[in-house]
């Protein structure tokens, strides 16, 4: 499978360093990260919350979970969950559910971006199917998305359930 046009032009008009890589078909981000030989912590995985009705994008270590109350503050929204599939599919043309890369700018989506990526001098991450990833330094990707860097993860330790609003 070859990376969705509006990606693929999308990096292609950038003037940012990148590399496309191919795995075998994985679809969780801990999945990818294992096949594609990367570590939880430079592996950015993207997820798709709504917050007071307005869909936004966070983007964090693979083997992290979001701390829904902290991420709550630094929006300034009364609701934050997960959205579900139906109401962001829309959101994502040419992208297989669940493989969104973590472009805010590309698809009109204010990004969040955890600050623990910000250490990695490299980031990987979905490329909008689940066989291909992007790899690039992080200070390309800040220069591309811009995103709101801040706190709101920890590490995933053993059986933890991810805390919600």
């Amino acid at each position: 499978m070859a990376l969705p046009r509006n990606i693929k032009h999308y990096l292609s008009h950038s003037n940012v360093s990148y590399l496309h890589k191919k795995h075998s078909v994985a679809y969780t981000s801990q999945e990818i990260a294992q096949v594609g030989r990367v570590s939880g912590e430079e592996f950015a995985k993207t997820v798709i919350l709504k917050a007071d009705e307005k869909l936004l994008m966070a983007v964090l270590p693979a083997d992290h979970v979001i701390i829904m109350d902290k991420l709550k503050r630094h929006v300034g929204c009364e609701t934050l969950a997960l959205a579900t599939e139906q109401e962001f599919i829309e959101k994502f043309p040419g992208c297989q559910p669940g493989a969104m890369p973590p472009f805010g700018k590309l698809f009109g989506l204010p990004l969040y971006c955890d600050s623990a990526l910000s250490k990695e001098l490299e980031i990987e991450f979905n490329a909008g199917t689940h066989v291909d990833t992007i790899r690039m330094n992080f200070d390309g990707f800040n220069k591309l998305e811009n995103p709101v860097l801040v706190s709101f993860s920890e590490k995933r330790t053993g059986q933890q359930v991810p805390r919600s609003a």
